[in-house]
């Protein structure tokens, strides 16, 4: 599902605030009635409330075309969020760093 989604979004989504993506994780309902997309912005993207909102609005497009794609006879409902893991990671790193350098 994470492919089909990278491809779609790189070559079939022509909203302009929607931009390059990456799609780096997509978690699913056990029963796939949903599935949450965390997405990053490549390079000089669009904000991420305008990115999130066009994204939102080729969401039935993307379902469908996921379903198809990966051969499910009923695609799950797609919610879009910013993937905040390597901000996060990043943050945890510098804590840890200055940490170590204050023990020394």
């Amino acid at each position: 599902m994470q492919r089909a989604l990278a491809e779609l979004l790189s070559r079939e989504v022509k909203d302009p605030r929607v931009g390059q993506v990456t799609v780096t994780a997509v978690t699913a309902a056990p029963d796939l009635s949903t599935a949450k997309v965390y997405v990053l912005p490549f390079g000089g993207a669009a904000p991420p409330p305008e990115m999130l909102e066009g994204l939102a609005r080729a969401a039935g497009f993307l379902r469908g075309e996921v379903g198809r794609r990966v051969g499910l006879r009923h695609a799950p409902r797609l919610e879009f969020a910013i993937d905040e893991t390597f901000d996060r990671a990043a943050k945890l790193t510098a804590l840890i760093s200055a940490a170590v350098k204050n023990q020394t």
